[in-house]
Order: C-alpha cells, then sequence, then structure tokens
C-alpha cells in the first residue's frame, strides 16, 4: 500500500485540516474492515441523499440513528431472546453493530425508516443563503448619467 504524506497540505493551508485528516484516516485505514451490515449510499437528487442499510432481523427499537461531530452514528443491539432456540443453521446474524458515516458541512438528517429489513436514512444538504452563490449586477455608465454629483471645495 502507498502512504502520502500530506504535512504539506497542512503547511499551506489554513482551516482544510479536517479534510487532510479524513483523507489520512482514509489512506491509512485497515483494508479488512467490516462489512456487516450491508449497505448502499444514493444520490436521489442533487442535493438529497439515501443511505440503506440491510438490518434483517432487527425490529425498529433495536436501531439507533445518531449525528454527533459531523458524523451520522448508525448502531444496533439485538435484545437477549426470553426463549433458547435450537437452530440448525443460523444464516441470519443479528449480531451488534456500529457504522459511522462522515458528513459534510451542511448535510443534515430529514429522517429514518424501517421498511422490510432495510433502514433507510435520507439525508438533505442545505447551503445557507449567505453561502450560496449570488450575481452582482455591474451598473453600465448610461445609468449614471442623470445623477448629480456634489463636490465640495475646501
Amino acid at each position: 500500500m502507498r502512504n502520502f504524506d500530506f504535512t504539506p497540505l497542512y503547511r499551506a493551508t489554513v482551516g482544510f485540516d479536517h479534510l487532510a485528516d479524513l483523507m489520512d484516516r482514509a489512506m491509512s485505514a485497515d483494508v479488512t474492515q467490516p462489512t456487516y451490515p450491508p449497505y448502499n449510499i444514493e444520490k436521489l437528487g442533487e442535493d438529497a441523499y439515501r443511505i440503506s442499510i440491510a438490518v434483517a432481523g432487527f425490529a425498529a427499537d433495536d436501531l439507533s440513528v445518531e449525528m454527533r461531530d459531523g458524523a451520522l452514528i448508525i448502531a444496533a443491539r439485538k435484545a437477549a431472546e426470553e426463549t433458547p432456540r435450537n437452530y440448525l443453521h443460523r444464516g441470519i446474524a443479528t449480531r451488534a453493530f456500529e457504522r459511522r458515516f462522515a458528513l459534510a458541512e451542511h448535510v443534515q438528517v430529514q429522517g429514518a425508516s424501517h421498511v422490510d429489513g432495510m433502514l433507510h436514512i435520507d439525508l438533505l444538504r442545505e447551503v445557507p443563503e449567505a453561502l450560496k452563490p449570488r450575481r452582482i449586477e455591474i451598473g453600465r455608465p448610461e445609468a449614471l448619467e442623470g445623477t448629480a454629483v456634489e463636490t465640495i471645495e475646501v
């Protein structure tokens, strides 16, 4: 695996250290990251996204969705079964998990739903009006012609 040194990025930028940290974590992350539970990330529109996680065997009460420190944290804890079962084959994993997703600035969770063994989390990026690009009209000299300019003599 290649190792990249992001030190020059830290020296040449201000306020982008979180981005460099994110890249550093992604590059140094263990390649054997857990794949349970499987999930999809969809882009539904210009600023709308959906994360869908396969949570077969979990009830809505077993699941937790939380936003903390710019991260979306999905966790599941299965309550202990009241009556022990004798499985001949157990292929549906209901082990506890915690999955984290780093969210970009201005991305908010719009809602979550649990349907047919899938947990859907809808996200929306809402950029404040002050940060959106705006067009500045350029005045023309003809528009300024009829306005008197006052001069003061000293």
